[in-house]
């Protein structure tokens, strides 16, 4: 009867799975503060895709990690930098099976761990950086990627990444935007599994936690440079945040459940204070109840299984 009459549903077809690939190594390589997840060599990366896709997901976000971080992160926009190399790898798998997306921003490049390029003060060149992130979305869409995602939350960067992407014959690509990306201390974990040197914080470019209505301008002026599809990044302590973009947005709505929402939950779940499945289902179906249509979450594989 719960079954029969339940208003919120999850399919594996809406959650998208999050994965690292790292240049130079050998083997996986486990990330301490995010129990189960690795950086994934190129060949287990492409396993990895094989059973996203073979478990119904919706698509996969990929992350790089390269092997030399320098001022500008030219890594970021090398044809054959590693990003470059596993959107290749998972498109030859996979091809059109999943949604094949690829995190557009600088951070994992640069080696102060900002999203940009840095000024001579020391302070974030907004319009430098998107000169940076046109040629990332350029090399990218050239390597195959169905969708980008540009987390990087510099002013104008929906609207550069699209002219960038026409210009150079990708029509067909769309953007995934970070529309709503608040400062957060929940993306503790992340920074390891992308080996981010940042240090001090990025509060000038990240959204104010205290602050709402933000996030409906921030969406007015992604939609208004093409966004194909708008996110809210943490999800579940920003799912009053969710609600009201998803309440004013015309195109499809994403949530990122992000490194820190998944790790206090393996941690809890480690010391046997709570029912580790149930949590992941619960937390998902809150997101999804908010108004996510799109999750991506590092549990999209374990959500399957449960499902």
């Amino acid at each position: 009867m719960r079954r029969l009459v339940a208003e919120t549903r999850l399919h594996p077809a809406e959650l998208i799975l999050p994965l690292f690939v790292r240049e130079g190594i050998s083997e996986p390589r486990p990330i301490s503060s995010m129990p189960g997840v690795v950086q994934h060599t190129r060949e287990t990366l492409r396993k990895a895709v094989v059973e996203a896709a073979e478990a119904g997901l919706g698509g996969v976000m990929l992350f790089g990690v390269p092997a030399v971080q320098d001022a500008t992160g030219s890594e970021g926009t090398n044809p054959d930098g590693i990003l470059q190399q596993a959107i290749r790898d998972t498109v030859a798998e996979v091809g059109d099976q999943l949604v094949v997306m690829s995190d557009l921003c600088l951070d994992e490049y640069t080696d102060h761990g900002h999203c940009g390029v840095l000024a001579a003060d020391g302070s974030v060149d907004n319009d430098a950086t998107l000169e940076r992130y046109a040629e990332m979305a350029r090399v990218q869409a050239d390597a195959g990627v169905h969708l980008v995602g540009p987390s990087g939350m510099m002013d104008g960067q929906i609207g550069v990444v699209r002219r960038a992407l026409d210009e150079a014959g990708h029509q067909q690509v769309g953007i995934l935007a970070y529309t709503a990306k608040y400062a957060s201390a929940f993306y503790g974990p992340f920074r390891e599994a992308v080996g981010s040197s940042l240090r001090g914080d990025r509060k000038s470019y990240q959204q104010d936690p205290a602050n709402a209505r933000e996030s409906l301008r921030e969406l007015e002026l992604d939609l208004a440079e093409g966004a194909d599809l708008v996110m809210v990044k943490p999800a579940m302590a920003y799912l009053d945040i969710l609600r009201q973009v998803a309440d004013a947005s015309p195109v499809p709505v994403a949530a990122y459940q992000v490194s820190g929402e998944y790790a206090m939950v393996e941690a809890a779940a480690a010391n046997g204070w709570i029912d580790r499945d149930r949590m992941i289902l619960e937390t998902l179906t809150s997101i999804r109840r908010a108004g996510a249509e799109q999750i991506l979450t590092y549990w999209a594989m374990d959500a399957v299984r449960m499902l």
